[in-house]
């Protein structure tokens, strides 16, 4: 694991602004870090999540995120958070569509370059070490699987790290590192935010609807279907012709599998795939990670109707984000009194 931990002023805690002398003093609070998750287009709910602690007058002191959460929590700690929050509403299917640059060539699916320029033009010029609170970044390198913390350089280059998720996007190649998602390794970092000097950790597991789904299911039998095609042993010529024709006869004489059992047996496509692979991942991970280093609270959007691919639905996890933030404020003032 690597860490470059930047200093902000003596000790591990940041600096306090000392109240003027006709304001009355705050009570002592611990520091509080912020562990934004991983989950794709489910990860607008951050906006949400730090609308609301916001609103509520909690000063967030550190802030660590993983692929979509660095994204926002680097937006947030910049001062764009406003900026961010209008064009992820603004996203459409189309325009999501527009935005992806297809490269069949590369490392991934999507060069990223348009989605980066997005990012460059509100974050130009920003480096980590220079942010007004401390911000670390999830990725994990490629080969030897680490765990990589990036705490300084470019603020842009290391959010784009962060959420390449693989076979979708580029990685990024940082001090001969080839780099990508970090939700690979840590999706909720929480064990990051400690090491920022956090001592109240507040968590956002983005997938925390989607415990449970794990389940160990025994004694399954590898059993054909009864209408499972046989598999041939060598290529017949003029074969799709043929099944063309095969599909003809059984609906003309009403031997057609009826639509609903047609659905079932049909082999799910590669954007379901892919979603459930992601999902599954997250799930499990998030469970590994989060039992061996707990947060002191934890929030949980109810995202899952929202696939980690549905990013024109930015203004539905917005709203989820802030209503679970909202049902959790009791616990995080209770947390604080008590660590205080």
């Amino acid at each position: 694991m690597f860490q470059t931990l930047p200093r902000r002023g003596e000790g591990s805690e940041p600096a306090l602004t000392p109240p003027a002398a006709d304001e009355p003093a705050r009570p002592p609070r611990p520091v509080v870090g912020l562990a934004l998750g991983g989950g794709a287009a489910r990860g607008f709910a951050h906006i949400g999540v730090l609308r609301v602690l916001d609103a509520a007058g909690y000063d967030v002191d550190v802030i660590a995120g993983t692929s979509i959460g660095a994204v926002v929590g680097g937006c947030y700690i910049a001062g764009k958070l406003d900026q961010f929050e209008e064009w992820a509403r603004s996203l459409t299917k189309r325009r999501v569509l527009s935005l992806l640059d297809f490269n069949l060539g590369g490392s991934g699916l999507i060069a990223g370059t348009k989605l980066a320029r997005s990012l460059h033009d509100e974050l130009e010029g920003l480096m980590i070490e220079d942010l007004r609170i401390p911000f670390l970044a999830v990725a994990t390198e490629i080969g030897p699987g680490h765990e990589i913390w990036l705490t300084k350089g470019n603020l842009v280059t290391a959010l784009r790290a962060s959420y390449a998720l693989p076979g979708i996007f580029e990685p990024v190649r940082i001090n001969g590192r080839w780099l990508m998602d970090g939700a690979l390794v840590n999706p909720v970092p929480v064990s990051a935010a400690r090491a920022l000097g956090a001592r109240a950790v507040i968590a956002v597991n983005l997938n925390g609807e989607l415990t449970g789904r794990g389940a160990v299911i025994h004694a399954v039998g590898a059993v054909a279907e009864a209408d499972d095609p046989p598999i041939p042993r060598r290529r017949i010529r003029g074969s799709r012709a043929l099944g063309a024709a095969t599909s003809l006869v059984r609906r003309r004489f009403g031997f057609a599998t009826p639509p609903a059992e047609r659905r079932a047996m049909r082999s799910p496509g590669i954007h379901t795939v892919m979603m459930e692979a992601f999902n599954i991942t997250q799930d499990r991970i998030s469970r590994s990670r989060l039992a061996g280093d707990p947060p002191d609270v934890s929030i949980g959007p109810r995202l899952g109707r929202i696939t980690p691919f549905d990013f024109h639905k930015a203004a539905e996890s917005i709203e989820l984000g802030a209503d679970a933030a909202v049902k959790s404020l009791d616990a995080i003032k209770e947390t604080l009194e008590a660590l205080a």
